[in-house]
């Protein structure tokens, strides 16, 4: 039974919370800055809001290469988490949940089509290629909704691949359940957002919609947002004490690096084939750079306490993506069924430890960031997973999960019971960042053995 009475402690505080730049039509969130803070609030600014990322990655793994055989803090680096060992203390590995609402339960088989919608909400997805799609409201959604008040966004969805938005992606399931991971509704699924600018535009832009023409002159004439608040960030910072005046360069620099990097995606104009339709696409040819973007600006984001959910995908569940930087020119999805052939898996298993290196560097950069006395990390729970376990047999019954952040002890492997729902895990978490919630989609209880 969920509930959503706010409590007083959840109130906004206004500038004790968040301090703003603003310029022609600018508004640019701080991180929290103790010399703006009064003293009488300090203590409680120190005590940073908890925050819930999500890190997706399409088409499962394999997982006799994923596992560790051993449980506990001394299990083994697999091959595929090796990747993450300088990281190793920042994160548990979950072994053991399961979605059994991914099950055919006499359903048209569809391995992704089901797996896809009931990863973060514990729901049966309704077959159906139309428009009447149904599923259930989304862990990061139930979060979202309790933190809405407190922050300019409920949340915020991003991805690397622009959606497929023709018929059915899997057998008799619409598109819409591949496409994302977040439901605000059991009928109302939110799309990912796939363009560094369109991002860019929506956190710092004066957000209102307007047509690319226009967007494009405002652009020109603003040259860089931040022009427009140098003076008073110059300002504000004759108030700030050194320690502040140093976050806000660091702060500045990393909008900055950002902005200029989106510039560089934006001097050339891909095209990019959904489903037989062309759209351009004003994105970063270089996926890596890409994702790393896009990570970037979800870390600003949280940093600025402009949302405190926010969920990732590395590429939309049937993705076919070819790792060509890995000089792999297969389609991910074609050789997460590889039908047991040994070259087919050394290459699946590549892509693998290659998605756990991307996550590696994205756990390494936002324990760098201080978020009051700790981190940005230590203050999010960052979920980190795939809808299936081992690829080639659609298994939904044993999945890759791993939890970083959240202050949670870390370095440590942890066997949930065989076939313990994975919604257990969805509980605990929004139960740690404070959302009152009992049960959530098909839970029994919290996760034993992750809170210490």
């Amino acid at each position: 039974m969920m509930t959503h009475n706010r409590s007083p402690k959840h109130a906004s505080t206004g500038l004790s919370r968040r301090t703003f730049l603003r310029g022609l039509g600018v508004t640019v969130a701080l991180p929290v800055m103790e010399s703006l803070v009064p003293v009488a609030a300090a203590a409680s600014a120190q005590e940073r809001p908890k925050r819930m990322t999500v890190f997706y990655s399409p088409n499962g793994v394999r997982m006799q290469r994923y596992t560790p055989t051993v449980v506990g803090k001394n299990y083994e680096m697999t091959e595929i988490l090796k990747p993450l060992a300088k990281v190793r203390d920042k994160f548990s590995v979950i072994s053991g949940l399961a979605h059994y609402q991914a099950s055919a339960f006499g359903a048209p088989p569809a391995g992704h089509g089901r797996s896809c919608p009931a990863f973060l909400t514990g729901a049966h997805a309704k077959a159906t290629e139309g428009a009447d799609i149904y599923c259930g409201i989304s862990a990061d959604q139930v979060a979202a909704s309790y933190f809405a008040k407190d922050t300019q966004l409920a949340s915020l969805e991003l991805g690397i691949e622009p959606p497929s938005l023709l018929g059915s992606c899997d057998i008799n399931y619409s598109c819409t359940y591949t496409n994302t991971i977040s439901w605000k509704s059991p009928t109302q699924a939110l799309p990912a957002m796939v363009t560094p600018s369109d991002v860019f535009e929506h956190l710092f832009g004066d957000g209102n919609k307007i047509d690319e023409k226009t967007r494009q002159m405002r652009l020109a004439h603003k040259g860089s947002i931040l022009d427009f608040i140098n003076d008073e960030a110059n300002r504000l910072n004759r108030r700030l004490g050194s320690n502040d005046r140093h976050k806000m360069d660091q702060f500045l620099e990393s909008i900055r690096d950002v902005e200029r990097r989106i510039a560089k995606a934006q001097e050339t104009s891909i095209e990019m084939n959904l489903d037989d339709l062309s759209v351009p696409a004003n994105i970063p040819a270089d996926y890596e750079e890409h994702v790393k973007i896009m990570l970037d600006l979800q870390m600003l984001a949280l940093q600025t306490d402009m949302t405190r959910v926010s969920t990732f995908m590395l590429g939309r569940e049937l993705s076919n993506h070819a790792y060509t930087n890995l000089g792999i020119p297969d389609g991910h999805h074609a050789l997460s069924h590889h039908a047991n052939v040994p070259v087919k898996i050394d290459k699946l298993v590549r892509i693998n430890a290659y998605h756990m290196q991307l996550f590696a560097d994205y756990l390494e950069k936002m324990a760098s960031i201080p978020d009051g006395e700790s981190t940005l990390l230590d203050n999010t729970f960052v979920i980190r997973g795939a809808c299936i376990g081992e690829s080639n047999e659609h298994d939904h019954m044993d999945l890759p999960i791993i939890l970083a952040g959240g202050g949670l002890q870390g370095g440590r492997h942890i066997a949930a019971q065989k076939h313990t729902p994975m919604c257990n895990l969805l509980l605990t978490v929004l139960q740690q960042m404070g959302v009152p919630v009992n049960s959530f989609g098909d839970s029994s209880e919290p996760l034993a053995g992750l809170v210490s």
